[in-house]
């Protein structure tokens, strides 16, 4: 396997986490490389229910490293909680490492988060609301706090107190708010960073040393191509990139070092939050997509967007991160569905347009056009190989990735570990 990137193809909640959890039974080491806690990854490993937000999935494992790099932004709070809850369920978190150079979420990011979208009204972005945007704006601002500033008990108290007056004035004197207890807030983080010191290093030595020493590594991003800040549905997006290039910044290490790519996708499309999205189903269909594919966020609790396969999102997640597989979730889904669909392409204004705009204003008139399919009425959970699958299923299949221009590695036929059929050799 080496070095394997796991990105999501479409706008997150693609089942990236199962897939890491598969690739990573064979990896020595698996880095989570972007996002923050307004991200979930829900792993079934027999008939025990994991939800991480930030922790890589590869926790699940008991020899394998675990980091979180300096391209993510942590809620010390939510990240101890999380450590907590493994701990209580028998799982152990020895082997996991942060960066020195990630950046940290305060509580001015989360109140910041709050009014700004309050203010968009009917415009609002559709956030988690968990300080994410505002931590990322500190990091590019060159305001933020890292890790490695919490942790130095000199520098630490001025860094704090510097921002939160800041912060303060803008929730006060913009946003008639009240103003955060700096006292309140040292306090807290003075502990959080006591409990979190253990874990602290430079993570870009040890994955580079991983990768000279020929080790398996899968590379974890959080959310989908389609939320990415410089490639997604742009103001409709998160405020990090989680595209495949963004795995080296995130885990700091060079291009040269990434070997494949793997998009992962559903079987259909989901969305959360606002913003376009072509193929969307607001008819019975859609309801059951979501009823039986339990499609609520595994943060927020919300109701997820569902459609069709969208293969033009598929052609452009290709392209944009460079693919050389896709893994394809949660086809169970589909079964007992009479007619299954593809979107091949968009209708924008009598014309017929294959690559995925840059406009939301064109996107927004864009009418998808589709294929249809017979679809297949058998329980698909218990397939095992692609020969076990009906054949319409195959056909349906073979169509996404001839339509997106990759081929299928991966077919997730149930939550479970073992209920994934392996169409191409991951590990080689």
């Amino acid at each position: 396997m080496s070095t394997v990137v796991v990105i999501g193809a479409q706008w997150g909640d693609e089942g990236k986490g199962k897939v890491t959890d598969f690739l990573a039974e064979k990896a020595d080491m698996v880095v989570r490389y972007m996002g923050g806690n307004n991200a979930g990854h829900t792993v079934v490993v027999e008939d025990r229910e994991f939800k991480m937000h930030l922790i890589p999935s590869g926790i699940l494992y008991p020899d394998k490293m675990c980091i979180i790099g300096s391209g993510v932004v942590i809620d010390p709070a939510v990240l101890l909680k999380e450590l907590e809850s493994l701990e209580k369920q028998g799982i152990s978190t020895a082997n996991l490492r942060i960066s020195q150079r990630a950046h940290v979420i305060f509580p001015y990011h989360q109140k910041l988060d709050q009014v700004e979208e309050e203010r968009k009204g009917n415009n609002k972005i559709g956030t988690t609301c968990r300080g994410i945007g505002p931590a990322y704006t500190d990091k590019s601002a060159r305001v933020g706090i890292r890790v490695i500033d919490l942790l130095d008990a000199e520098e630490f108290p001025a860094l704090l107190e510097a921002n939160i007056k800041s912060k303060n004035q803008i929730l006060t004197e913009v946003y008639n708010g009240k103003s955060l207890d700096y006292g309140e807030v040292l306090n807290n983080f003075k502990g959080y960073a006591e409990a979190l010191r253990k874990y602290v290093c430079d993570t870009s030595i040890l994955v580079n040393d991983a990768v000279q020493q020929g080790q398996n590594i899968v590379f974890e991003g959080a959310q989908g191509t389609l939320l990415d800040l410089d490639h997604g549905t742009y103001p409709y997006v998160t405020s990090s990139h989680p595209t495949a290039a963004a795995a080296c910044l995130g885990a700091g290490i060079g291009p040269t070092r990434i070997g494949r790519v793997i998009g992962v996708a559903k079987a259909y499309t989901t969305r959360v939050g606002e913003g376009p999205f072509p193929t969307e189903l607001n008819d019975d269909t859609g309801a059951l997509i979501r009823k039986q594919g339990g499609e609520y966020g595994t943060t927020t609790g919300r109701p997820r967007r569902c459609g069709w396969y969208d293969g033009v999102v598929g052609r452009y997640a290709v392209r944009i991160n460079g693919l050389d597989y896709l893994a394809i979730t949660k086809l169970d889904v589909l079964s007992g569905l009479e007619t299954v669909r593809i979107c091949t392409g968009y209708n924008y204004r009598g014309e017929v347009i294959n690559e995925f705009p840059a406009s939301l204003k064109v996107l927004n008139e864009c009418v998808p056009v589709y294929e249809d399919f017979p679809g297949w009425s058998e329980d698909i959970t218990k397939a095992r190989k692609l020969e076990d699958l009906p054949v319409q299923a195959r056909r349906y299949l073979d169509r996404i990735s001839e339509i997106s221009g990759a081929p299928i590695a991966l077919i997730g036929v149930g939550s479970r570990r073992a209920q994934t059929i392996l169409t191409a050799d991951l590990y080689n």
